[in-house]
């Protein structure tokens, strides 16, 4: 047996604010949406770069409040884009942890926390 790759799966409650958080704001590429039926929660799949997130409106998929580490080449790069769209709900800075990575934390409008470090 092998493991070959994780998928985390986050809880979003609005679309619109994921999408613009995600997609917008942290550059993700959307690759693909689902619903059961019109009305009914959205479920989607958003990639950058080789990191592949679920997203979920689902009640029972999981529990708003996760916390993510990616692991970034540039983050003090990354975090100089953010910074320069002006995005009204983050405005990132870099830590320096005395576990020597240096590390950019943002949180999705749902609770979520997504550490870049280098």
């Amino acid at each position: 047996m092998t493991l070959t790759g994780i998928t985390p799966i986050l809880r979003i409650f609005d679309e619109k604010k994921a999408k613009q958080f995600y997609v917008e704001f942290l550059e993700f590429t959307l690759d693909w949406e689902h619903r059961f039926e019109p009305g009914m929660p959205l479920y989607m799949q958003i990639s950058r770069d080789e990191i592949v997130l679920h997203l979920s409106e689902h009640h029972g998929d999981c529990s708003p409040g996760a916390a993510l580490r990616i692991a970034v080449s540039g983050v003090e790069d990354l975090q100089k884009t953010l910074i320069g769209k002006n995005y009204p709900y983050a405005r990132p800075g870099i830590e320096r942890t005395p576990w020597e990575t240096k590390e950019c934390t943002v949180t999705d409008p749902f609770g979520n926390k997504l550490i870049f470090f280098e």
